[in-house]
């Protein structure tokens, strides 16, 4: 008896998705996600549009005022454009902010770091959450305040410290100091290392809470010590949020105005010494001149706050990318 041997029927090959299934797909199909999907593009594009916007007005003013300058506008230790020819340049400007970014920097991200870690690692519950009631109060305090604080508290009791870097670092050059007034980039670098503390705090705090705790057990598991723990896990899990904080912090920095223009003597002269007074900054620059200047000088302002609007652009890029290559250890996305 021959037993004819059959092969199941293959199931059939699925034809071309239905444009209902299409849109079911892409989540569209009720009024409420179309509406939302609209309105989350149209936000998107309207960034875009905005950021555009402002890039053409920035280039547009700023190549009236350069076409008309006799002096060269990155070099130039002058400002003064409305003078007969117009004469002005950015170098003290851009300098001045730098250095005071700069300096505020290498002093808030240890520290705020530092009580980040404190707050999520090391503090009882409660303290943990009366010192970051403190940290979020800080955040609340307007620049205004900052600036009357800083003219009328930090400089008049920064000779000490002046003095004291003088006398051991003055060799050096940097901290070199003519014993004059404490109106200087240093005392704004101190002034706003104060005003980014609580913007970097809180963002790594954030971080440091969802480190996985799973991490830390096996590490503990392990016999590391706190200390251990922090550096193996916490930190390289953190590393793209603390950067992302440090970001954050310095855009607030590079365009402080208020403060910096209460507290910093203008002067358009690059010294050697960031405790001598004297320096300046675009922010600053812009603030305390923009309304008396005539229109050409607001062109010439408006120039400085484009240079002050790359500048801001190129840092949070390279953020990006910095944080691009990170995000194995925290799943940030490109």
């Amino acid at each position: 008896m021959d037993i004819t041997t059959q092969k199941p029927a293959a199931p059939p090959a699925p034809g071309p998705a239905a444009p209902q299934d299409k849109r079911a797909a892409r989540g569209a199909t009720r009024p409420g996600d179309r509406i939302f999907l609209g309105l989350s593009r149209g936000s998107g594009i309207f960034v875009l549009v905005l950021m555009a916007a402002i890039a053409a007005f920035l280039t547009y003013r700023a190549s009236l005022a350069i076409s008309k300058d006799e002096a060269n506008f990155f070099t130039t230790f002058e400002w003064n454009p409305s003078g007969v020819p117009p004469e002005f340049g950015i170098a003290v400007l851009a300098f001045g902010t730098v250095v005071s970014s700069i300096i505020a920097m290498v002093i808030a991200v240890p520290i705020s770091v530092g009580i980040a870690l404190f707050i999520t690692h090391y503090a009882p519950r409660r303290l943990g959450g009366v010192v970051a009631y403190v940290i979020d109060l800080l955040a609340a305090v307007p620049s205004i305040v900052y600036g009357l604080w800083g003219a009328l508290v930090l400089v008049p009791h920064m000779d000490g410290l002046f003095g004291w870097l003088d006398a051991y670092l003055g060799w050096t050059g940097v901290f070199s100091w003519d014993e004059g007034p404490a109106r200087s980039l240093f005392t704004v670098g101190i002034l706003l290392a104060l005003m980014i503390l609580p913007i970097i705090t809180n963002v790594s705090r954030e971080v440091f809470r969802q480190v996985p705790r799973m991490h830390e057990e096996a590490a503990l598991a392990l016999g590391a010590t706190r200390w251990e723990v922090i550096r193996m896990s916490v930190l390289p899990f953190g590393r793209s949020g603390i950067i992302s904080a440090s970001m954050l912090g310095l855009g607030r920095a590079l365009g402080e105005t208020m403060a910096v223009a209460m507290v910093l003597s203008p002067t358009f002269d690059i010294s050697a010494s960031l405790l001598n007074a004297g320096g300046g900054t675009f922010a600053q620059n812009i603030a305390s001149k923009f309304n008396e200047a005539t229109v050409m000088g607001q062109d010439a302002l408006i120039a400085s706050g484009m240079v002050l609007f790359v500048i801001t652009l190129l840092v949070n890029g390279a953020a990006r990318l910095i944080i691009a290559r990170r995000k194995e250890y925290s799943g940030a996305n490109a």
